[in-house]
């Protein structure tokens, strides 16, 4: 751990937007999955929202240049269940979707808690997800095709997002709340060690103001204790 990497580590973290994420709704090519991960990465979304229908939900490490390190994913086993847990959190759930009520994704207020809703590469935003959404907007197009890559499109409207949230002073301050920011950092800074505590459903270690372990013989010494399990 350089102190140029943990500088760039807090400093991603100060910048992370709680109160604004993606909902992709049975996305299944991974090269759009991926994509949209790493458009979530750049424009300070920390979590991402989907509804998936196999047993992982898979971000392709060559397509999304290791932004799943850095986005969580939560899946949801149906639209109607995400679409309503997401509002029950107080978000706006806004669909990318052509209708008789969209309007110009410019002219949607982005500074408030917002849940954008992608839908299927062949089908778009189901009749469903469209009923339970609170907005729908859309993104002009002048061309003869009809619609954006689904990536595409949610690199546009997160751009708007972040466009309108850097105006109103958004990312002055850090908004992450303090245990995440907690818990993101040492992910991020020990990777490893993160993923030997879940495996071990052992509480992470403290650290140096460093990044690194403030007592690694400790905590290789619990490691130890715990695989080798009750004499």
């Amino acid at each position: 751990m350089t102190p140029q990497r943990l500088e760039r580590i807090e400093h991603t973290l100060s910048l992370r937007q709680p109160d604004l994420t993606v909902l992709t709704d049975e996305v299944h090519k991974d090269r759009n999955l991926s994509a949209i991960v790493r458009s979530c990465d750049a424009f300070a979304v920390p979590v991402a929202h989907c509804v998936w229908l196999g047993e992982q939900y898979r971000v392709r490490r060559n397509h999304s240049a290791g932004s799943g390190n850095w986005v969580d994913i939560h899946t949801h086993p149906d639209i109607g269940t995400a679409i309503q847990t997401l509002q029950q959190q107080g978000f706006r759930v806004c669909a990318a979707h052509f209708s008789e009520r969209a309007r110009d994704y410019r002219d949607y207020d982005f500074t408030q808690p917002t849940a954008l809703l992608l839908g299927s590469e062949k089908t778009g935003v189901s009749a469903q997800a469209a009923a339970l959404a609170d907005e729908h907007l859309v993104i002009p197009m002048h061309g003869m095709v009809q619609s954006f890559n689904v990536s595409v499109a949610a690199a546009l409207l997160l751009s708007e997002a972040q466009r309108q949230r850097q105006q109103a002073g958004m990312f002055n301050q850090r908004r992450i709340a303090d245990d995440d920011y907690q818990r993101l950092k040492f992910e991020w800074c020990q990777p490893q060690v993160a993923r030997i505590c879940q495996r071990l459903q052992l509480p992470y270690p403290a650290l140096r103001e460093d990044g690194e372990l403030a007592d690694p013989q400790a905590f290789s010494a619990l490691v130890n204790q715990r695989d080798a399990g009750p004499v």
